[in-house]
């Protein structure tokens, strides 16, 4: 199926059906588009919009920028209000000139989102799939980026966005990030060990083998409109919707690291959604040091073993992996008879005769939520999570990088895997950059801030 076809498929059986338009810029034909979700945003989303604006005027031209302003039915008044204003700011052209920006009312009455369905997940949805009608469908494959009204970014963001894209084979991509600073040293430090949090998992998936080795989050991903429609268009969750969109287009088109940008996340705390970012920083800063707890090395040796296991061992029936996890770990036999191992792997066997097709089939099973699953199971017995001076060094020294209790090197180490080349890392260590000295200052919005 071409692309065309494949996206036209997805308008007519996936795309969101609702009263929710495009306002705005009338325009089509353009390369890609960035989709912001606003809730009562304020200045954070004209901030936003101004990161944005600072791009090469021949990208901006090329690149429409969909705000997608909403909010529950049964929001709080003060949200409401919020929304209001900022419905009339941007309507009234309160936006950046360069920008090629388009409106989607979802909080007026009538176009509010549904009690029940409504968050983060479909509001995202309603921008990607109205942005999808206006893409150029003839020239390279458009790219569809998800950003958060209160991020921002550098020049060099829709740039790197077309490099990358013109040069993947992957349909999905997540971007290097760094949290903007905390208003305080209690709000800092909250905010390095949650990302602190993030990025150890992703460390930990990378090193057990996982190809589902990346960090999530929501304001740092992007794909293309193709990968977009293969996948299903984004889900409706009211949070956790970029691990599972994430995940799939892994499934479905792969997802590779981009670099030479960098996208500033805020560090704001919000209770908006039932988990994430927000609420982990309420319950930190709140004196709750075991909010964002850490896994052991050990679950993800244990990862690996298995998924090593499973790879060497295709050939064989389940029962072979069976006994071969038993002697990994009695707990990863118990959690793959929980979960029927024995009738998935015949099954797959089944279906997927060679190693290739076989082991894209057990990566389709044994997912990024799956991992997750089995570590909780292991969290829960053998090896409870811990804080980041007791999972943190053991990681690092896994990876070939110099063990450190000081979390300010442990960001800084963590965020140069992800933001760095290999070529940088070979001539510049770690512990001799910045914390967030891992592109040119000139495409950092906060470069300089302390």
């Amino acid at each position: 199926m071409t692309r065309s076809r494949a996206i036209e498929k997805y308008l007519r059986s996936r795309a969101v059906d609702g009263p929710w338009r495009l306002e705005g810029c009338a325009e089509s034909g353009f390369a890609g588009a960035v989709v912001i979700p606003a809730l009562a945003e304020g200045e954070s989303l004209f901030a936003t919009l101004e990161s944005l604006a600072q791009g090469p005027a021949a990208m901006l031209e090329r690149y429409l920028v969909v705000v997608v302003v909403n909010h529950r039915e049964d929001a709080e008044e003060g949200d409401k209000k919020g929304n209001r204003i900022d419905l009339a700011r941007l309507a009234s052209g309160d936006a950046p000139r360069p920008l090629r920006l388009a409106l989607v009312d979802a909080a007026s009455p009538g176009l509010e989102l549904p009690a029940r369905s409504g968050g983060v997940g479909l509001a995202r949805k309603i921008g990607f799939d109205l942005a999808l009608a206006r893409l150029d469908p003839g020239g390279p494959e458009p790219i569809l980026a998800s950003l958060d009204a209160d991020t921002l970014v550098g020049p060099g963001y829709l740039p790197a966005l077309a490099a990358h894209f013109a040069r993947s084979g992957a349909g999905g991509a997540v971007l290097p990030f760094c949290h903007q600073p905390g208003g305080s040293a209690g709000q800092q430090a909250a905010i390095d060990r949650y990302e602190l949090y993030l990025r150890h998992h992703a460390l930990g998936l990378a090193l057990a083998g996982s190809p589902y080795a990346y960090p999530t989050v929501g304001s740092a991903m992007a794909c293309t409109a193709g990968a977009y429609a293969r996948a299903g268009g984004m889900n409706r969750r009211a949070a956790g919707e970029d691990f599972y969109f994430l995940q799939q287009l892994a499934k479905t088109c792969g997802v590779e690291q981009l670099r030479g940008t960098i996208v500033r996340p805020s560090a704001r705390v919000s209770a908006r959604v039932p988990f994430g970012t927000g609420p982990s920083m309420k319950r930190l800063l709140g004196g709750e040091r075991d909010a964002v707890l850490f896994y052991p090395s050990g679950c993800y040796r244990l990862l690996r073993g298995w998924l090593t296991l499973a790879e060497d061992l295709w050939q064989e029936p389940a029962a072979e992996l069976l006994a071969g996890a038993e002697e990994i770990s009695p707990y990863l036999a118990r959690f793959l008879h929980t979960y029927r191992f024995t009738d998935i792997w015949t099954r797959l066997r089944d279906n997927h005769r060679g190693r290739t097709a076989l082991q894209s089939a057990f990566h389709g099973w044994f997912d990024g939520l799956k991992s997750l699953q089995f570590i909780h199971h292991l969290c829960a017995g053998p090896l409870p999570k811990v804080g980041p001076e007791a999972a943190l060094p053991p990681l690092l020294d896994w990876a070939g990088l110099k063990p450190t209790k000081d979390p300010a090197r442990q960001l800084a180490q963590l965020r140069s895997l992800q933001a760095a080349g290999e070529a940088e890392q070979s001539h510049r260590t770690p512990e001799k950059r910045g914390v967030c000295d891992t592109i040119e200052a000139k495409d950092d919005p906060l470069a300089g801030v302390p």
